[in-house]
Order: C-alpha cells, then structure tokens, then sequence
C-alpha cells in the first residue's frame, strides 16, 4: 500500500459555526489521536482528502501537525446525509510493523453456473494486517459455482500477512436455486395477506403513587 502525502493545518475554532466556516474553505475538520498522545484537532484540504478516501483504509501521510508527520488511516468518515460531502473524520496514528484491526470488503468475480442465484451476506469481513499493508479488498472466484454452494468466512484466501477477526464459520455468500414464477408470485400474495389483528392489549391499573 502506498502512503498518499495530506497537509494539515492546526484547528484552533471549535462548534458548529466554526466547522461550517471550515467546510465553505473547502477544508473539512478532523482529529488525529492513538498510541496514548492527546487528540491533535487539524484541518485538512476537502478535495485531497476525498481523492484519498477512494481507497479504502487508505495510509495517509499528514504533514504540518505538531511533531512532525504522522502515518494515520481513517477510523470514522461523517458525511452529509442528503448531499455526501465530507462533515468530519478521525484518523488514528499507526506505526511501521504495527498491526491493526480493519474491515476490508469481500469482491466477486466470475459468473455462477445458470439457474443458481448468489447471496452475499457479508460484504465485509474484520481483518488484523499490518499498518502499512492493509489489503483493499479480498476476491472469491464464483465461476461455475453450482446451487448449495457455500463459502464462509475461514475459506477465504487473505493475502499473506492478513489475519481473520470475522468468525471463521460466518456464511460469506451461498449459492441458492432460481425461484420460479410460481414460486414468487406465491411469495409475493403471502405478503399482501393482512395479518391477524393483535388482541387488544388490557388497560394497566396506574401505578399507586408513594406517600408523600
């Protein structure tokens, strides 16, 4: 993994009128905390900054904080609801040959055999690797994968040097048969049934207060 150098400036105006002052700058606030140090508040420039977090886990190298650079990966990315710009991140401090705990994202490839459909429960799995090695991603090859195929977390292929935190016996993505037309429109007339009414719930005598 390659590290992608960020300049920083230090954040000296705090709450929500300070921070909307920042991200019309076109720099989003962010802190930078671990290995036992206080949390160093910083400002970094918004494009740069969300060019990186295209990579996922990416290993930034932030210059200008107090110390000299730090090599820090993002723990919590906030960003708008309705519009995606970014609001807020907190990168935690890593060292070379440190290892961290990380989720990483399960990516298919190839095409299951027909008349099968693939389910993927999990599209991440926790990974421990080391800081400056974390992998983007882990790829399982569904070519030709036939129904009741199943594959689970522990039969994945991690690259060297990565470590499994996700339960080994978690069902990753399974192979299930097609429904039929039939099938569905069974499933979909079972939906639209009205359910029983719950029976009406008895009123509850109130509580007798406590002698004043």
């Amino acid at each position: 993994m390659s590290e992608v150098r960020i300049a920083a400036e230090p954040r000296t105006e705090f709450g929500k009128g300070a921070a909307r002052r920042t991200r019309r700058a076109g720099k989003v606030p962010a802190v930078l905390y671990g290995h036992g140090t206080d949390p160093r508040h910083i400002n970094l420039p918004g494009h740069d900054l969300m060019l990186a977090l295209k990579t996922p886990n990416v290993l930034l190298r932030v210059d200008g904080v107090e110390g000299g650079s730090e090599l820090a990966i993002p723990k919590s990315v906030q960003r708008d609801p309705i519009k995606g710009f970014l609001e807020h991140v907190d990168l935690l401090l890593v060292r070379r040959g440190e290892k961290v705990s990380v989720d990483i994202a399960v990516v298919t490839t190839g095409e299951i055999a027909p008349g099968g459909v693939l389910e993927q429960p999990l599209v991440q799995v926790s990974v421990e690797a080391e800081a400056t090695r974390i992998p983007e991603s882990v790829e399982v090859d569904v070519e030709g994968m036939a129904v009741g195929t199943q594959v689970t977390a522990g039969e994945l292929r991690l690259p060297a040097g990565t470590e499994l935190v996700t339960d080994g016996e978690a069902l990753v993505l399974q192979v299930t048969a097609e429904k039929t037309a039939e099938q569905l429109e069974a499933a979909l007339e079972s939906e639209a049934q009205p359910s029983e009414p719950a029976p009406a719930a008895e009123a509850e005598a109130p509580a007798e207060r406590d002698a004043e």
